[in-house]
């Protein structure tokens, strides 16, 4: 299985070779950058698994540089950031992230996220064979399909979708979908979990003009196929 390779943008050096030496020690590839220009140039030329993004970066404001990213990728990515206030984690997650992580950070801590979150994701995906066609709601490589037109789901929506679409009607509460994704069941993770069942249902939308996941008021989500 070839190496993942993780793409950290990161301006303070220190925190960078610390999590060089962590992520390499494990057996990552790690390529930094301590631009958002010359991280995101990359991105958008090279197949990664992963990246890890600080939100102040001198040239660019994180959470605008992960929109862009998730114009064009569903990649994994983790926020490393000083900055720890509620709407801040909230605003991160809403927007497409994986997952938050304040500074100061146990190294030890990041790598177990960075981990948790390739499960679901291959090290280097492969595009759907489009000559075979399919039709309905169906998953290929970690991303969900309809009639053969990709969702381009992230990895948090496609574990949330999944764990819906694997038993049809049954409902599941915002705690055991966080279960699922491999979060933390805090406030702020629990809330939002009905932004990104949101952007799934837009993107459901999009394909198919049916939403397919419903809400049971109360007690959470399900999914009934059309």
């Amino acid at each position: 299985m070839a190496t993942a390779q993780i793409v950290i943008i990161e301006d303070e050096k220190a925190i960078a070779d610390t999590l060089i030496h962590t992520l390499e020690m494990d057996g990552f590839s790690v390529v930094w950058f301590d631009t958002a220009g010359a991280g995101l140039s990359y991105i958008k030329a090279t197949q990664i698994d992963l990246l890890i993004l600080d939100v102040g970066l001198p040239d660019a404001n994180g959470f605008e540089l992960c929109k862009q990213v998730r114009e064009f990728s569903s990649l994994p990515i983790i926020f490393l950031t000083a900055r720890n206030d509620e709407i801040d984690r909230v605003v991160g997650l809403e927007i497409g992230a994986d997952d938050y992580v304040t500074k100061p950070f146990s190294p030890r801590e990041m790598l177990t996220r960075v981990k948790l979150r390739l499960k679901p994701y291959t090290v280097r995906e492969t595009q759907i064979n489009t000559s075979t066609e399919q039709s309905g709601l169906y998953s290929n490589n970690f991303d969900y399909y309809f009639n053969n037109t990709p969702l381009n789901l992230t990895a948090l929506e496609f574990k949330l979708l999944d764990k819906l679409v694997l038993s049809p009607k049954q409902v599941f509460s915002r705690e055991q979908l966080l279960s699922s994704a491999q979060l933390c069941q805090d406030s702020v993770y629990s809330r939002n979990v009905d932004s990104h069942i949101k952007a799934i249902r837009n993107k459901l939308r999009a394909v198919c003009h049916e939403p397919m996941i419903h809400t049971k008021r109360g007690f959470g989500y399900f999914y009934e196929p059309i």
